[in-house]
């Protein structure tokens, strides 16, 4: 008779079943609903089919749609499969390559055949063929594969990148592949769910169609990438697609062309070209910067752009970072017409791809003394990062951009106090542009420089100090992330949620002790000897680049009026108010606000759509009456009521007063 085993429940009751019982098995033992809801399992902790046969005692967990992560990532996985068997359905001689889930979906890169590369005109007829095969109702089957057999069926199959992936995967490593009823398979590790009929053929869309690279490499082939999105159920579905339309209303590249910020072009990919107007918010924000740092005991710097590539080696910068960096020789280019640019002998410099190296530089300027610390320097740095062209995105990605970026040089003794500050101060300022926000702590990469020993001591430094600042709560979504940290400190990251609830890291502070140590930086102790400082890398708003991005997106252009970059424009409905009209914009600037004045020939609806469509907050309507009683008819962009009549020095000073920075008022 063979051993049972023992399988354990989430409540800690237990249940003795032959080897071979299924999830499944054991879901339709307990009830018809649950056999009925169990999507997969949680086996000692790892997803598992739910038809995967048990062989020892365990720990069991059953997941339903409640369990939403799991579900979700067991839908997405399950259409992105369907996605490519349904275009090798409607073109049989498409290649397969990779298809996974995203955040909020999936994608599968194909290898078209004879018809060419995918159009967005294809996405409908692919949805209904998917359609077809959920409802089908097809089992989804694991079988676990002999490596030379897979190989050889791919190749069979005229699957040439499938064979490719196969062959260089580590041999000893079980290969499997997912069936969808008899006819189609995929290479897969899984899980799936049981069948293609668990999936909602209503919670899904195809959004889009992209060129992409095997393997992510521009050298090898172009392949064809289709973009889906699949929820549980339509609900779902229907509150994603309206919080798309929300978003592409608030798209920062859309307003900013609509208030006339800045613009991007060919010319300086991944650099943004800023208007007088974007330029009025970016010195707005680094004036509100300045203040918060120089409240809090920083030392400003400006350090140099280009650097030599032997402090970068030095840094480790070089190793880990190079081939996002743009390089300089050090010499004269070649101005003939024969020849190489460049010699061969060429010294290296770079750009700068971030300012932390040139600090530690102006830290070994002079003796430092342990009186001397914490020595808080803070730079507005412009950086240039190498980023592909196909990762560019408006202000939130690019390749130059300037960090609000500070170190501080501190004692051992003196990092909780110092990180616990900096958490007050970030708070502060995240509240004044009206953001909620979670912390986390990216902890210890696999590959990182330093010691375990100074991993132990600067992920414990961190805890203590958002503990100490009372942000690790449920409250502030605090969390621990394994392996996100630099590759030389772990480090804490702020998430901010916008209005429509998407979540962007912005800030961070990161705990280092090697690039003190790499650079040769050193105080002299209490005790006469040189001791090494920590360096404390932080910054608030990440980017000033991003971080307006995400401003105009949280605000949906409807800044607050002290970054507007025209806080008010006078409008006149008749000529005969175009004198009261230029007094009323003088008064308005004589007590600090940013006002124009708009006295064309254009009917007042006329200005009154372009100037809100523009964004301008206030618009202070004027004619021939107004003009006899010294009034305005003030009308508030977005507000509830159309407009209301005041005074002058009503609207000047109610406008002089909401126009000052919050940490002015």
């Amino acid at each position: 008779m063979t051993a049972l085993i023992t399988i354990t429940l989430p409540d800690g009751s237990s249940r003795e079943v032959a080897p071979g019982t299924t999830p499944a098995d054991i879901a339709a033992s307990i009830g018809p609903g649950l056999a009925k809801a169990a999507l997969a399992a949680r086996v000692d902790g790892a997803l598992v089919d739910i038809t995967l046969p048990l062989k020892a005692d365990a720990q069991l967990a059953l997941v339903t749609a409640r369990d939403e992560a799991d579900a979700l990532e067991l839908a997405r996985h399950d259409y992105a499969h369907v996605l490519a068997e349904a275009v090798q359905a409607l073109w049989p001689d498409t290649q397969i390559t990779f298809g996974p889930s995203t955040e909020d979906g999936f994608y599968y890169d194909f290898a078209p055949g004879a018809r060419g590369p995918f159009t967005e005109d294809d996405l409908p007829v692919i949805e209904g063929k998917m359609r077809e095969i959920i409802a089908a109702d097809q089992p989804l089957r694991r079988e676990v594969v002999a490596r030379d057999d897979l190989i050889a069926q791919w190749k069979a199959a005229g699957e040439t990148f499938k064979a490719e992936w196969a062959a260089e995967l580590p041999q000893g490593e079980e290969l499997t592949v997912y069936w969808s009823g008899d006819k189609w398979y995929d290479m897969c590790r899984g899980p799936h769910l049981a069948s293609t009929g668990k999936l909602d053929a209503q919670a899904f869309k195809l959004m889009r169609v992209s060129g992409a690279y095997w393997r992510g490499d521009q050298k090898n082939a172009q392949l064809s990438r289709i973009y889906g999105t699949g929820w549980l159920n339509k609900k779902q579905l229907d509150a994603h697609l309206t919080r798309l339309e929300e978003a592409a209303k608030r798209d920062h590249r859309k307003l900013g062309q609509e208030m006339n910020l800045f613009h991007l072009q060919q010319e300086a990919h991944g650099s943004v070209f800023w208007h007088p107007k974007g330029y009025i918010m970016w010195r707005e924000l680094e004036a509100y910067m300045r203040r918060a740092i120089d409240g809090a005991g920083y030392k400003e710097v400006k350090t140099p752009q280009v650097m030599d590539a032997r402090q970068w080696e030095q840094s480790g910068h070089w190793g880990k970072y190079r081939e996002n960096m743009f390089v300089i020789p050090d010499e004269a280019p070649n101005t003939e017409d024969e020849g190489p640019l460049v010699s061969d002998d060429a010294e290296w410099m770079a750009l700068k791809p971030m300012n932390c190296p040139a600090h530690v530089l102006i830290f070994r300027q002079g003796i430092k003394s342990y009186r001397d610390l914490p020595l808080r320097l803070y730079e507005n740095g412009c950086c240039h990062r190498n980023e592909p062209h196909g990762a560019l995105h408006g202000l939130m990605r690019v390749r130059q951009f300037t960090q609000d970026d500070a170190h501080i040089f501190c004692r051992e003794d003196q990092i909780v106090e110092e990180v616990r500050a900096f958490c007050a101060l970030a708070d502060r300022i995240y509240k004044d542009f009206g953001f909620t926000y979670s912390i986390k702590l990216a902890l210890r990469p696999e590959k990182r420089f330093g010691t375990e020993e100074m991993w132990d001591k600067a992920e414990e430094e961190l805890r203590a100090a958002v503990a100490a600042a009372g942000l690790d709560t449920p409250e502030y979504g605090w969390e621990e992330l394994p392996g996100e940290g630099a590759f030389y400190a772990p480090k804490l990251e702020w998430h901010l949620t916008d209005a429509i609830g998407r979540t962007w890291q912005v800030g961070t502070i990161q705990s280092d002790r090697v690039l003190p140590e790499r650079l040769d930086a050193a105080y002299v102790g209490e005790d006469g000897d040189k001791h090494r400082p920590v360096m404390l890398h932080r910054a608030i708003f990440g980017s000033y680049e991003r971080f307006i991005g995400i401003l105009i997106e949280h605000y949906a252009g409807k800044v607050p009026l002290w970054l507007s970059p025209v806080q008010a424009v006078v409008a006149t409905i008749v000529s005969d108010a175009d004198d009261y009209a230029r007094a009323v914009v003088e008064k308005l600037k004589s007590a600090g606000i940013r006002a124009e004045i708009d006295l064309r020939n254009e009917k007042i609806n006329y200005k009154i759509r372009e100037h809100s469509l523009a964004k301008v907050p206030n618009l202070l309507v004027v004619g021939k009456r107004e003009a006899e009683e010294s009034k305005v008819a003030l009308r508030v962009l977005g507000a509830d009521q159309p407009q209301q009549i005041m005074t002058l020095d009503e609207v000047v000073a109610a406008l002089a007063s909401e126009a000052k920075a919050p940490d002015m008022r």
